[in-house]
């Protein structure tokens, strides 16, 4: 997606784009096929992390939260703080986003007693909300002008409740009969596919699609984490969530490494 990303099929205001020209270079990598390749191991890597974080100390999902939460505010805040884009740092910051969002799921889904289907449904409330005070505050929603600490402040709010929001859509997929991991990954692969072909072959909003694929993301990768760790049994290949996590890691470097990362052009 090597194209600027405008709001829901509407064209940035003037103040908006003579402010992008005079401001710093975009602070968040070009959306292309290393983004989301890179963009679903860094996922699966933040809910391995955040999974080990609550095994190993034993809290309950809102201590969890606010420890990760904590993680996260703090890597976010270096990433705002950098004067331009470094691939390495932005990626932390966006596996810091999947750990507290993997258990701010979990206190939507089963700590506020709405259950899987409300929990969702609030969440996607949240995002869309997330994203309406974005276009009504900067004038446009386009993902490869984030030059400002306000509008990264927008970008991260809402990459943490859409990733939110795609663990909450993979443990609602989770509870349907029949649906087991390996179906589950394909589905949401499938899933990703089609918007793909979407994205080619019509003039659906860009900015929709991107988000739509965004959510899709989480739960793709959320399955690849769970079928590295978890147990045979489960479908899994029982590896520890140590070795998990380093695995991981490295192959988050390896698609930096490959795919060259580098800042959306504010041009386009």
């Amino acid at each position: 997606m090597g194209e600027v990303i405008h709001a829901f099929g509407s064209e940035p205001t003037k103040a908006a784009t003579n402010k992008a020209a005079t401001t710093k270079a975009s602070k968040v990598p070009e959306v292309t096929l290393g983004f989301w390749l890179t963009n679903i191991a860094a996922t699966a890597l933040g809910e391995t992390w955040g999974d080990a974080v609550s095994a190993a100390l034993d809290f309950g999902f809102f201590s969890a939260t606010l420890i990760l939460g904590a993680v996260f505010a703090a890597a976010v805040t270096a990433q705002v703080r950098a004067q331009r884009f470094l691939p390495v740092w932005y990626w932390l910051a966006f596996a810091a986003t999947t750990t507290v969002a993997t258990t701010l799921a979990d206190v939507a889904d089963r700590s506020l007693g709405i259950g899987f289907t409300g929990g969702l449904l609030l969440l996607a409330s949240l995002f869309g909300a997330s994203l309406w005070a974005w276009r009504r505050a900067l004038g446009s929603l386009s993902i490869y002008r984030i030059d400002t600490a306000r509008s990264e402040r927008f970008y991260w709010t809402a990459i943490v409740l859409a990733q939110t929001l795609g663990m909450a859509l993979s443990d609602w997929t989770m509870e349907v009969p029949g649906l087991d991991r390996e179906a589950s990954m394909m589905m949401f692969a499938a899933l990703l596919a089609a918007m793909a072909v979407v994205y080619f072959r019509t003039s659906m909003s860009r900015t929709l699609l991107f988000w739509l694929a965004f959510v899709a993301t989480r739960p793709l990768g959320a399955v690849v984490g769970g079928l590295l760790d978890h147990s045979a049994q489960a479908g899994g290949m029982a590896l520890s969530r140590g070795t998990t996590m380093m695995a991981l890691a490295g192959v988050v470097l390896l698609c930096i490494v490959l795919f060259r990362q580098r800042a959306a052009d504010k041009s386009l």
